[in-house]
């Protein structure tokens, strides 16, 4: 079943130069013809070279954010009948497969970076640069909010969350101070809070002060991390033999979890001692591929949002 895919006025901005761009079209243009998955499809730079690129394949384009969705929709017009689209979190992708009748992919794409537009429009919440209600929501149809953590959460879970899912040294002056702080509205009012917590010669450096705590409420609010290992199991089995499924993550504790779950496929969760073949019977699913991990110092200086980037690529067996 193929979605309408023209555009209108409304169309968002999603336009941003794609990550790792000739490398993530080298590893796609070797698996077999098929459907590939885009689960985070943002813009669509990633799929649209794909696509150029290959004329058997087909893009099965996932995301949470409706209006990532339009805004695919309009830049992937001209591959009318290559494209479906399904709005929802990578971690259903049984239902969405099903759901266009898709047997099996031919690889799969997660670009884990938060799109350029949800950090430009100010009422989305996620910015500490613009005053705005307290959101950070990808999918603002689910109902939590970071107003909701940040005015509900118990103070340990705060603690949690910014020690977790941001490294911040001062989690524990912070959570403190936004628990006096209660309630707070707006993400001018919570980055004053948060810049005021953290000691002046730490303000100093490191960019803003309020960026990590920002981040991590980004990613409890949508939860980014717990959906991950999932979503990465389900684009594995999935795959057919000599597909490829590849990650680009852009935070220590997503990298951590892609590393972990590729690991355990590669395997096939064998704990024999490494000096030892291997004696479980344990059936490695997956094979890693040799790709550049990071951007090119020119991408980097050319693209800031890559500077932080990791690539890891598996083939499936």
């Amino acid at each position: 079943m193929i979605m309408d895919v023209s555009s209108d006025q409304s169309t968002p901005d999603f336009t941003h130069e794609p990550v790792m761009l000739a490398e993530i079209t080298e590893v796609f243009n070797v698996v077999p013809p098929g459907v590939v998955l885009d689960a985070t499809v943002g813009g669509g730079g990633h799929s649209r070279a794909i696509l150029e690129r290959r004329s058997d394949i087909n893009v099965l384009a996932m995301d949470r954010d409706a209006d990532a969705i339009q805004a695919a929709r309009a830049s992937l017009s001209m591959f009318d009948g290559r494209v479906v689209f399904q709005h929802g979190r990578f971690d259903t992708l049984n239902e969405a497969m099903a759901s266009h009748d898709i047997q099996v992919l031919s690889g799969a794409l997660f670009d884990l970076g938060v799109s350029s537009h949800q950090f430009d429009v100010a009422e989305r919440g996620f910015s500490y640069r613009f005053d705005a209600p307290l959101d950070m929501r990808m999918d603002r149809c689910q109902d939590r909010t970071a107003a909701d953590l940040v005015n509900g959460a118990p103070e340990e879970e705060l603690f949690r969350v910014l020690r977790d899912f941001a490294d911040e040294r001062f989690a524990s002056r912070i959570t403190r101070a936004i628990i006096a702080a209660r309630p707070i509205r707006s993400t001018l009012q919570l980055s004053d809070i948060v810049s005021s917590a953290i000691p002046a010669p730490a303000r100093r450096r490191g960019g803003h002060p309020a960026k990590r705590t920002f981040q991590a409420l980004r990613i409890a609010v949508n939860e980014e991390l717990s959906v991950l290992p999932r979503a990465l199991d389900l684009a594995v089995t999935h795959t057919c033999s000599g597909g490829r499924v590849a990650v680009l993550s852009y935070h220590s504790g997503e990298d951590r979890i892609v590393k972990e779950r590729f690991g355990l496929h590669s395997t096939g969760g064998c704990r024999c001692p490494q000096s030892l073949p291997c004696m479980c019977g344990a059936q490695p699913l997956v094979r890693k591929v040799r790709v550049p991990a990071k951007p090119t110092e020119e991408e980097q200086m050319r693209n800031r949002r890559s500077t932080s980037a990791r690539l890891r690529v598996v083939e499936v067996l």
